[in-house]
């Protein structure tokens, strides 16, 4: 028999398919047939709990028959017993099905290929019942279309339109794969100081790359001027990347981009970052929460003093609660900061955990406690970027 096989996708949706076998092939395949819509007929002597678990299909726990295909569309034969894997591969020719044989893939009248899914497409790869290579290369494909090595139309990428993309912490490979695909497609990104550096080096020559922090702007027009950069870039018909260090939506002023861009008709999509006040302290060695130990966490932007009359924090809950408290932007006012929290009651000896430029490679760590934090800080030399961890979790760095 020719192991030549003609690719083609089957619309099973209602159609009778009859799965012989439950083991930990069928445990595979059947997830996608049940989600393809399919009437699946399981028939088995024995079954994996996670076969017996699957909802959407008919379990029969029995030995196979002649007569069980009959009315099936599409077949599996996924026993462990070759001789009934073969009695199910003829039954279905002489019923004119096409049959997939598990143990032996030559040997039946169709073959599944390794596949995979990616946004909107259903990607297949067959090499002549080599499996291992045919999951090698649906693998190598999938990485390649993550990467925008493969270029393919997909959601979000949108000729005058803006995507909102979290960076991540600081580490190129913790941006996510929507980001980095969608990023590996614009045509002018528009990137803040903590966005990662290393992304933009990737970039191809000819996208045009601003740098947020040098657009020309008057006393307190940044965030306006930014603004109108992206409507502008987008209304000229290119697809604009704003990529901003950690999640676009904590403390980095993304939602005024986006009611910006939508009150001037511009479609945005908005990709979630990897947000540096929890990945941060998790690659140092902290959890945020911790059974038995926390069961709160709260996230603080220090970009104005307490007494301020913008502040909007109840500095005295904070410093009543039991969980971890994460401080963003706060080593400038870090003695304020320690000083209202230990004055609303948090304990001197509270650990604390300083990481300047995290998860990069010119990561610090500065382990303290809130009493003596702030001297410790000044006299490490410790700047901006860094990330404030406070709590009993803290104790768990190093």
């Amino acid at each position: 028999m020719t192991d030549n096989a003609y690719l083609v996708g089957l619309r099973l949706a209602g159609k009778k398919v009859v799965v012989v076998g439950g083991g930990t092939v069928a445990q595979r395949r059947l997830p996608l047939l049940v989600a393809s819509g399919a009437d699946v007929h399981v028939i088995t002597k024995a079954a994996t709990p996670a076969v017996e678990a699957i909802e959407g299909i008919t379990l029969t726990m029995r030995a196979f028959r002649d007569g069980d295909l009959e009315g099936a569309w599409y077949v599996i034969a996924a026993t462990d017993d070759p001789d009934v894997n073969a009695a199910i591969v003829d039954e279905a020719e002489s019923r004119r099905v096409f049959c997939v044989r598990a143990d032996v893939a030559i040997e039946g009248t169709a073959v599944t290929p390794a596949t995979f899914d990616y946004e909107g497409l259903s990607v297949g790869v067959l090499a002549g019942g080599e499996h291992r290579r045919s999951a090698a290369i649906r693998s190598a494909i999938h990485e390649a279309l993550q990467q925008g090595l493969i270029t393919a139309d997909a959601p979000g990428v949108v000729e005058g339109g803006v995507a909102l993309v979290g960076g991540g912490p600081g580490d190129p490979e913790l941006i996510t794969v929507r980001g980095r695909r969608l990023l590996a497609h614009a045509d002018v990104v528009v990137a803040d100081r903590l966005a990662p550096q290393d992304l933009l080096a990737e970039l191809s020559p000819d996208v045009e790359v601003i740098d947020a922090a040098k657009i020309p702007y008057g006393r307190a027009m940044a965030q306006d001027a930014i603004n109108a950069v992206l409507i502008e870039r987008a209304k000229e018909g290119k697809f604009v990347v704003r990529l901003k260090g950690g999640d676009p939506f904590v403390f980095a002023r993304g939602f005024e981009e986006v009611i910006a861009c939508a009150d001037a008709g511009i479609p945005v999509t908005v990709v979630p970052g990897v947000t540096s006040a929890i990945a941060v302290p998790a690659l140092a060695g902290v959890p945020v929460t911790h059974r038995a130990m926390t069961h709160e966490f709260v996230v603080v932007s220090g970009h104005v003093a307490p007494d301020h009359p913008e502040s909007l924090v109840n500095w005295d809950a904070l410093a009543a609660m039991r969980g971890t408290i994460v401080l963003l932007m706060a080593v400038e006012r870090i003695e304020l900061f320690a000083k209202i929290l230990l004055e609303g009651g948090r304990p001197a000896d509270t650990p604390v955990l300083v990481v300047q430029h995290g998860t990069t490679s010119a990561q610090r760590t500065l382990r303290s406690t809130l009493a003596e934090a702030p001297e410790r800080i000044r006299s490490e030399g410790i700047r901006p970027p860094a990330i404030i961890v406070i709590g009993a979790v803290a104790a768990f760095a190093g």
